[in-house]
């Protein structure tokens, strides 16, 4: 009992696997994929091993339909490959073979043991440059910092499963027995409703400080508790996301902002103290009421759609989240006597050159912010040809529901948010007659003289 307490806290699993059978942990062969189904039949006619493995054999065991179905084993890429007529071995850091079945891709990954310790340790810098970071990337080298740089070994299903980062996603499903064989206590834990990380949480953050985010992102969409050794070190360790690339970094704040879960995820965030420089000072724009109702019900109404399977623009969602950092901005600029539009377009340039620095937002998603926020101060001009030309603007659907949105937090008035609305669906002779008059008088243009041409100068004598 004590041997397996002590494998159990440094991260090596038991003796050896709990083998599940059906008839304890309910989970049918039924529930899992037709495309899934066939890889693993195909693996084992060809004298492999095949599991269903990860989020799929949690979530079925949580009686949630899994996102997708991914296939464990012993049989290498250049191996798998040919047992399919279609296959493509993808990756860089570590290769995987995607199988696709029909309709349906699944993929395939040889199972992988933690790299080995590094025989020097490459110091990551500022001004480091892409060759020497290849070159650390190719010796499997970890850097200064304990990240991994490099992950390409292949190993066996107990070191697969010692690898993975929290124990409820390091379950493997067998098709054949349906049994769920299980290294580190994951089905315990799915039972308490309790997300805990394998080995020491310190060691596994500073391998890839992003685990962090994911626990956060994983306990709020399955409902679970972080276990306490895996939630404590986390405050402590939050400056480590700075290492983060701001590209990746913006991949996982999306899948946690579009997980159906975002409002959790949020307060989730503010709870272990990982909130501060994700999104520039979320923290204050929490505490402030107008900002915190606005990002509460922008984080609410996302939730929902993505829960009813219905379209969600990220430009959308960062824009609303930034829009209380670029309000400041903008108000700020105008008190110091700056001409309003031209304090918004330099408040939107300085809250995205902050934002930037952090998370890569791609030009795409901020040319959609700049014109969903450029086009608020518009809404507030309702008389002449203004409002005609702004029910043409490209985005103006997505600009109107962001006024509906600050009118249901209060910012603006609910009456100008009732007065497009109906602008909008009206008939042209209603429309005109919804306008309302002007209110400063026209400037009258100047009319340029023309010059009169000079006669030709008389020659002298």
């Amino acid at each position: 009992m004590i041997k397996r307490f002590i494998r159990r806290v440094l991260g090596l699993g038991a003796d050896s696997p709990q083998r599940v059978t059906v008839e304890k942990h309910r989970l049918a062969r039924g529930g899992i994929s037709p495309a899934a189904l066939k890889v693993c039949d195909a693996l084992r006619q060809a004298g492999f091993s095949a599991y269903i493995v990860g989020g799929a054999v949690r979530d079925l065991l949580l009686g949630l339909p899994p996102k997708d179905f991914d296939v464990a084993t012993d049989a290498r890429p250049e191996e798998v490959k040919p047992l399919f007529r279609r296959a493509f071995i993808i990756g860089r850091r570590f290769r995987l073979v995607h199988a696709m079945i029909g309709g349906d891709t699944v993929e395939v990954s040889t199972f992988r043991a933690a790299a080995p310790e590094p025989a020097e340790v490459f110091e990551v810098s500022d001004d480091s440059d892409d060759a020497r970071l290849q070159d650390a990337h190719a010796r499997g080298l970890q850097d200064a910092r304990a990240r991994v740089l490099r992950d390409n070994v292949f190993g066996t299903q107990e070191e697969d499963a010692r690898r993975r980062d929290f124990t409820v996603n390091a379950l493997f499903y067998d098709p054949a027995t349906e049994e769920v064989i299980d290294y580190h206590g994951g089905l315990a834990d799915l039972r308490k409703r309790v997300l805990r990380v394998i080995g020491d949480p310190e060691t596994r953050y500073r391998e890839d400080p992003v685990r962090m985010l994911r626990a956060v992102r994983l306990g709020a969409k399955l409902g679970l508790t972080l276990d306490a050794a895996t939630r404590a070190p986390i405050r402590r360790l939050a400056s480590l996301m700075e290492q983060v690339a701001p590209a990746r970094l913006f991949d996982e704040m999306l899948k946690l902002l579009l997980s159906g879960h975002a409002s959790a995820c949020v307060r989730q965030l503010r709870e272990v103290g990982l909130h501060k420089g994700l999104l520039p000072l979320l923290d204050v724009i929490l505490e402030q009421p107008l900002g915190e109702r606005f990002v509460t019900l922008a984080l609410a109404q996302t939730d929902e759609r993505v829960r009813a399977e219905r379209p969600v623009s990220p430009a959308f969602l960062f824009a609303a989240l930034l829009w209380h950092e670029v309000l400041a901005a903008w108000k700020a600029r105008e008190k110091r006597g700056e001409r309003p539009m031209t304090a918004l377009e330099a408040a939107m340039d300085e809250v995205l050159d902050t934002q930037c620095e952090k998370l890569a937002i791609t030009r795409k998603l901020t040319a959609t912010m700049r014109e969903v926020w450029s086009m608020q101060p518009r809404f507030e001009a309702r008389s002449g040809q203004r409002p005609f030309r702004l029910l043409e603007a490209p985005r103006f659907r997505m600009g109107y529901d962001f006024l509906a949105l600050r009118a249901a937090s209060g910012e603006v008035s609910e009456e100008i948010e009732a007065w497009w609305r109906s602008f909008q669906s009206a008939d042209p002779d209603t429309r005109k007659a919804m306008l309302h008059a002007e209110t400063e008088p026209k400037k009258r243009r100047r009319r340029r003289r023309k010059k009169r041409p000079q006669p030709p100068e008389a020659p002298s004598s």
